[in-house]
């Protein structure tokens, strides 16, 4: 018998991956409810998300620099070199995330690898403050909670339908003999992988699209951001970057400043700061 301790464990595993599903659901929904509470709701016509916040929601902190890196690219106030090198055109930053990225590049009109500024940008104080107000409005997932979010309880229930799958065939398999017919046992394991796969499609069906970052007041309103963007001007491509990140981006130069990670040698001409 001892396929009934296989079955124990696969119970175990789907039960512990879809209990964390529901209570990162309860939890996405109580941070909604806060943030209504607090007054803080925003109405996606009357308040959009700016592209700072909705980089924030759809890729974190990391995004909000890359979104910030690009757009002055694209206004030629910091050139990317394909080597992975920044180079200060414009010193003077336009907005807070801006300066941030400025003040990441050692002196003012110089240079410095995109990895360290990327780096240094996702974590400086304007985006923690971006993160503070998107989380009061109930926006974003407080940081504390960002391992355990819908996205990764949904992880974790994908990994365990073929571990169950995989305790199932394994105990169809053991050589020993065993009183109960093995269609019964595989009745048994069928239980279990009907739940981690109900669990898959209920959240496919109301919690989609899942985000590590947004809760799910802010995924309405990243929606209601890519139905209202216009067709072929500039806010429409760097809502599509901070929506979709560096994979947007359609230059092949800039892509390969991003790709290439910063740890190149510099490209020809430029000299250290």
């Amino acid at each position: 018998m001892f396929w009934v301790l296989l079955l124990l464990l696969a119970w175990v595993v789907a039960g512990a991956a879809c209990t964390r599903l529901c209570l990162a659901a309860v939890r996405a929904a109580a941070v909604e409810r806060s943030g209504a509470a607090d007054g803080e709701e925003r109405d996606p016509v009357a308040v959009p998300l700016t592209l700072y916040e909705a980089a924030f929601l759809s890729g974190g902190p990391r995004r909000v620099a890359d979104l910030t890196l690009v757009s002055m690219a694209r206004q030629r106030r910091l050139l990317l070199a394909r080597t992975g090198w920044a180079t200060v055109v414009d010193p003077h930053g336009r907005d807070y995330m801006e300066r941030s990225v400025l003040g990441a590049i050692p002196c003012a009109e110089g240079q410095s690898p995109i990895a360290p500024v990327r780096a240094a940008a996702a974590t400086a104080d304007p985006v923690r403050g971006l993160a503070d107000r998107l989380v009061r409005a109930g926006l974003a997932v407080p940081e504390g909670h960002t391992g355990t979010t819908i996205a990764d309880a949904v992880r974790q229930v994908r990994l365990a339908a073929p571990a169950v799958a995989a305790l199932g065939a394994a105990a169809l398999l053991l050589p020993t003999p065993s009183e109960t017919p093995r269609h019964l046992v595989a009745l048994w394991f069928a239980l279990p992988l009907v739940l981690t796969l109900g669990c898959l499609a209920t959240a496919r069906f109301e919690v989609h699209p899942y985000s590590r970052w947004a809760s799910p007041a802010g995924q309405r309103l990243l929606g209601a951001l890519r139905r209202g963007a216009g067709a072929g001007d500039d806010r429409t491509y760097l809502t599509s970057v901070a929506v979709r990140g560096i994979r947007a981006v359609g230059e092949p130069d800039l892509r390969a400043a991003f790709a290439h990670g910063g740890h190149g040698l510099r490209a020809e001409g430029e000299q250290e700061c």
